[in-house]
């Protein structure tokens, strides 16, 4: 399984169909597949080698799109980076991947001069964008204009395709290894069971540097359909896009399907050629599910789960079962069944499988599980022990093999379709020089599902006021991983006999009244 093979069979069998559409470039399959592949061309002649990194730091373009495609082509391995990052955080993530190329387009270029002295292995700086680049950068389209179509370099398998980081539970994000086959194999997997075909055109809102996108891109991208991409999601955007492109299938975490369909102007615009809509990343509220059913009647709705680790579908709740009354009710707050050529089973503390109903740890395996962590031999064997993908998160299955979500295994919280590792915020909280103790819990947020709230203890005789830290955090992480919250406390945190603070005890008052210990 090669990613190059998707190109090349997209081009052989709908040579004239609409591959990508962004802004007032279109391409049909035979160039789209003749764009790639001279920008491999143009990779290998700057340098890149088989098994080089190559990462991305850009909004959402057709150029994302092919560079997705081109790097693995040339034998490489793409790294694309999230865009919401501070400045030290996409530095340990070209550090950690030994990125030798970044690829940067015009919304990202102010923040090289903060960084590109502490990139380690970094050796040409290329330019996603229109015009003549910045000085010390290569022009994208001058990598393609300049060079000729080649065959490609890709040998599939188990051959890595794509880092692509995630929160770390000890403070810092880690790589993905995903291989050519996890990423094609699950493309094929869940691209029937959601309304992946070759008339599919889907529409790239959420960002493409997240791999809940990435895995509709390669789906839309298998099936040689079409793919309409906008910059950044936004709800007017949206709606614009599947009125003008007759957009038929779309991904959008449920707070994104919150305040699209809750838009005053919504009325205004014409949805009736949407199908399907995925959701995944965070459970949809009963009352957005309603509304958006109304709004889109012509819709089905469709909720994948899964985790970058399985690149990243796990399972998927049949279109038929999102119904509350008929014979078919009673599924609606499943995350569904495991997808063809994927095994699900629910294990305790010490991996023994529990019975239907018990809630347990969710596990999962099948090809499209990961390679394993960058240069982390052993979390990868601690996650991938006996075989299984352990997810970290706490659920049941029913004796119908659907699978529910109840609960974290995994200290992290998901807020608006991003994962929020603890320890990260924690450690951004500890460089304040007034903070002694700290504690990063979720708490349930209408809007976003989860907020990030931190409990804070200072040190004796401190001034420091929750604006103050919240301003400090932003320094050292992302916007969405920073506090929405935070409480001051003057009593030292519980903690267990084995001196870790009881989470569970702190998040107590704030779950009160909830059935699940996740919103």
């Amino acid at each position: 399984m090669r990613i190059s093979s998707i190109v090349r069979r997209g081009a052989q069998v709908n040579s004239g169909g609409l591959a990508s559409n962004f802004q007032d470039r279109r391409h049909d399959w035979s160039q789209f597949a003749a764009r790639i592949s001279r920008l491999a061309a143009g990779l290998r002649g700057i340098g890149v080698s088989t098994g080089d990194r190559v990462a991305m730091l850009g909004l959402n373009s057709d150029r994302y799109l092919e560079y997705f495609f081109a790097v693995p082509w040339a034998g490489g391995v793409f790294v694309p980076i999230n865009t919401r990052l501070a400045p030290p955080e996409v530095v340990h993530w070209m550090n950690d991947s030994g990125a030798t190329v970044l690829l940067i387009d015009d919304n990202f270029t102010a923040m090289l001069p903060k960084i590109q002295g502490q990139l380690e292995a970094l050796k040409t700086v290329v330019h996603v964008g229109d015009g003549a680049p910045p000085e010390g950068m290569l022009s994208f389209e001058g990598l393609i204009d300049g060079a000729a179509e080649m065959e490609p370099l890709d040998t599939g398998g188990d051959e890595m395709a794509g880092l692509f980081y995630t929160g770390g539970t000890t403070g810092r994000s880690k790589g993905v290894m995903l291989s050519h086959r996890n990423l094609v194999l699950n493309a094929l997997q869940f691209a029937g069971e959601v309304g992946f075909n070759s008339a599919s055109h889907y529409l790239h809102a959420p960002p493409m540097f997240h791999l809940a996108n990435g895995a509709a891109t390669f789906a839309v991208t298998s099936m040689a359909g079409a793919s309409t991409i906008i910059p950044s999601f936004t709800p007017l955007d949206t709606l614009q896009a599947i009125q003008d492109n007759k957009i038929n299938i779309a991904l959008l975490v449920p707070t994104m399907i919150n305040m699209t369909v809750n838009h005053a102007d919504v009325g205004d615009y014409d949805l009736s050629s949407l199908k399907d809509v995925l959701f995944g990343a965070s459970p949809m509220p009963d009352a957005v599910l309603k509304t958006a059913l109304e709004v889109i009647p012509n819709a089905q709705f469709h909720h994948v789960y899964g985790q970058t680790e399985a690149a990243p579908v796990m399972t998927a709740l049949p279109a038929n079962r999102m119904v509350e009354a008929g014979p078919l009710a009673g599924k609606i707050k499943s995350a569904g069944l495991a997808i063809p050529g994927t095994e699900i089973i629910i294990v305790d503390e010490d991996d023994n499988e529990v019975p239907r109903g018990t809630v347990g740890e969710i596990c999962g395996r099948g090809e499209n599980v990961m390679l394993g962590y960058w240069n982390q031999p052993e979390l990868t064997a601690e996650t991938l022990r006996n075989g299984w993908l352990h997810t970290g998160d706490g659920g049941y299955m029913d004796e119908d093999g659907f699978v529910y979500i109840v609960d974290r295994v995994k200290d992290m919280i998901i807020s608006g379709g991003e994962n929020v590792y603890s320890a990260e915020v924690e450690d951004a909280v500890h460089q304040h020089a007034s903070v002694v103790e700290c504690a990063v819990i979720g708490v349930p947020h209408e809007k976003w599902g989860e907020q990030v709230h931190a409990i804070v203890r200072l040190t004796e005789g401190a001034e420091l006021d929750e604006a103050g830290l919240i301003a400090h955090c932003h320094d050292w992480i992302a916007n969405y991983k920073c506090p929405r919250s935070v409480s001051f406390t003057v009593e030292p945190l519980p903690l267990s006999g084995a001196g870790k603070i009881l989470k569970a005890e702190l998040r107590k008052p704030y779950w009160q009244g909830h059935e699940k210990q996740v919103n």
